[in-house]
């Protein structure tokens, strides 16, 4: 009986330590996302994917409870063990995966589907977030640099020996955002643009494969690929546009509803919310995704330390990258590139991933809590001894 109340009174002191805030939000993103996926479902005639995603939530649910008991600091410390536990993880992907629309970025496990990739984001922000500690006193120099680079690299790398055009850009901007977070020098970053952007040519000719050069021009010209490629950004675009200002009502659009809309529950979720929910829909979810970056950023500034801010950048990063490029694709600005609209698109990887996530953010937040109540005390400690002195 005393173990049962010692684990209960543990749950509620960890609740007591989360950012209340935060956890608002990311309740109201995995509900209202539940309710598109129920929509965009709907016309499936089974409920095995709101239960599969529902299970990602739980299942995140329970990860981050077990982030913030473990401690991301912790964490921290396994990154000799985490990072080639990741480069493992990817290149079983490259052995064991199965291809689905010419990325090879998927294990099946019976029932179960995983894609090793969106898991090991969160690996690749707790080590490199490590990394950045260990250097940061002299991060502009080359012999911190390049050991860096190199161990973005080579998860890079393996990525796009997947295939997987939209999770390498992913891992890019993670990087990118959380070496500004470090303090590197603009110069580098002006050098690396310039270098990249003359690299462009060369690497759409001779490095990205026909189908990913055909999702990069359909969005300027969808007649390239009428019922491919041009097809999703055609249709994705009159779904969206469709719905007007208050929608059609759930389970009504026609789009979503007859499966005109391909990759409704993934990609396309937004384009579901545009139809069956109308502008009023797509701006909540937008309204939600931007508090949300803004309480992370928050938690980032006031972290204790700049290992807890590496972290959080590199966490809003990842959300910020995905949530833009995903609705940039769906109002047809953006290619086509399979990245899937943070806490709302169908997936257990993805939401699993997405909760990691925030558990890592809330284990950066708990530690300030706990270091801003010792330090409260310390300083009633020292009045109380200053009044009796006197």
């Amino acid at each position: 009986m005393r173990t049962v109340s010692a684990f209960f009174f543990k749950i509620k002191d960890l609740i007591s330590q989360m950012d209340g805030m935060l956890a608002a939000l990311v309740a109201l993103c995995c509900g209202y996302g539940l309710l598109l996926i129920t929509t965009a479902t709907h016309s499936f005639g089974t409920i095995k994917n709101v239960i599969v995603h529902g299970g990602g939530i739980m299942l995140g649910i329970v990860a981050i409870f077990v982030i913030v008991m473990v401690d991301v600091e912790n964490l921290s410390a396994f990154s000799k063990f985490l990072y080639p536990l990741a480069v493992v993880m990817m290149i079983a992907t490259l052995i064991l995966g199965t291809e689905r629309m010419g990325n090879k970025n998927w294990i099946i496990l019976g029932p179960v589907s995983i894609q090793p990739s969106e898991f090991v984001k969160i690996i690749f922000i707790i080590t490199f977030a490590t990394h950045l500690k260990k250097v940061q006193n002299y991060i502009n120099h080359p012999k911190a640099l390049f050991p860096l680079l190199l161990h973005f690299a080579l998860l890079l790398g393996l990525v796009l020996m997947q295939g997987d055009l939209g999770t390498a850009l992913v891992y890019i901007f993670i990087c990118l955002m959380m070496l500004v977070a470090a303090g590197l020098h603009w110069l580098y970053f002006t050098v690396g643009g310039i270098i990249g952007v003359a690299a462009l040519p060369f690497i759409f000719e001779y490095l990205l494969k026909d189908y990913q050069k055909l999702r990069i021009l359909a969005v300027y010209d969808p007649s390239i690929d009428p019922l491919g490629y041009g097809y999703h950004t055609l249709q994705s675009k009159i779904t969206l546009g469709s719905g007007g200002v208050s929608g059609y009502g759930l389970f009504q659009g026609v789009q979503t509803q007859y499966s005109i809309l391909p990759e409704k529950q993934t990609d396309f979720i937004f384009s579901v919310a545009g139809e069956e929910l109308g502008f009023f829909g797509v701006s909540i979810i937008i309204l939600l995704l931007v508090l949300l970056l803004i309480r992370i950023m928050y938690i980032a500034k006031n972290a204790t330390d700049n290992f807890g801010c590496y972290v959080t950048m590199g966490v809003a990063a990842m959300f910020f990258f995905q949530a833009a490029e995903n609705i940039g694709m769906c109002i047809g600005l953006l290619p086509v590139i399979g990245i899937t609209l943070p806490f709302f698109s169908y997936g257990g990887s993805s939401i699993l991933t997405c909760l990691m996530g925030i558990g890592l953010v809330m284990s950066v937040n708990s530690k300030r809590k706990i270091t801003g109540i010792f330090q409260g005390r310390h300083s009633e400690s020292l009045i109380y001894s200053t009044y009796r002195s006197r």
